[in-house]
């Protein structure tokens, strides 16, 4: 075996380890929701944080990645990132309006996902997504997970692995919509990320829909 075969295997052997752990953090964190003080937000943010800095150090090329997205077109990709994320907000409000008259029981779904809100002020919420949540989920489910999936299988079966593990982990909650709008998401980032490979776009476009939905315009009044 040569060295870049060796280090092929290492790569992917954490891949999986890291995606397992991943699943385990999410898991537990969907399905209690809370831990005494600790609510959902700050533990949500605890995960990224955590699965952030093992990617981090596990793949070097994180970080160049990142570098060389910086380097052109920073502010053409933010501004495409706010107009991927208005485009996500229209397909979600239509799909509200939808599912509430074919779905029985939706309106109840939807006003669980808000109740991840708890008892966190909106500030604190919002300063947590800008910060931590919105970049951290991007940076891992498609600047990780799904980029070193696309490396050993392909851009589409990286692309769908990626948007059913996306898909997966929200399973824990017990929230049917929650899982469809994870799976929507899944495929609407993990395509924009596929198309440009831009973790500026995703960054920009998962944070802005993110604070629009839970906090500016939420779907459950």
């Amino acid at each position: 075996m040569t060295l870049e075969e060796i280090k092929n295997h290492k790569k992917g052997n954490q891949l999986w380890w890291i995606t397992l752990f991943a699943f385990g953090l999410f898991t537990l964190m969907f399905f209690f929701k809370k831990a005494g003080s600790f609510d959902f937000w700050y533990w949500m943010s605890s995960n990224l944080l955590i699965l952030l800095t093992l990617t981090f150090i596990a793949d070097k090329s994180n970080a160049r990645e990142i570098s060389k997205d910086f380097r052109l077109m920073p502010y053409r990709k933010a501004l495409m990132g706010i107009l991927f994320a208005m485009i996500l907000f229209i397909i979600f409000y239509l799909g509200n309006i939808l599912i509430r008259q074919i779905v029985e029981g939706a309106a109840e779904g939807i006003q669980k996902v808000y109740s991840f809100k708890q008892e966190a002020s909106p500030v604190r919420i919002g300063i947590l997504m800008l910060l931590i949540i919105g970049p951290g989920e991007e940076l891992f489910w498609r600047g990780y997970l799904q980029r070193r999936l696309s490396i050993r299988f392909g851009k589409a079966a990286g692309f769908l692995l990626a948007t059913m593990l996306y898909t997966a982990v929200h399973i824990a909650t017990g929230n049917i919509v929650l899982v469809l709008a994870a799976f929507i998401c899944g495929l609407f980032w993990g395509w924009l990320y596929m198309k440009y490979k831009s973790m500026i776009i995703n960054v920009v476009s998962h944070t802005v829909w993110d604070i629009g939905v839970f906090l500016i315009l939420p779907f459950n009044i």
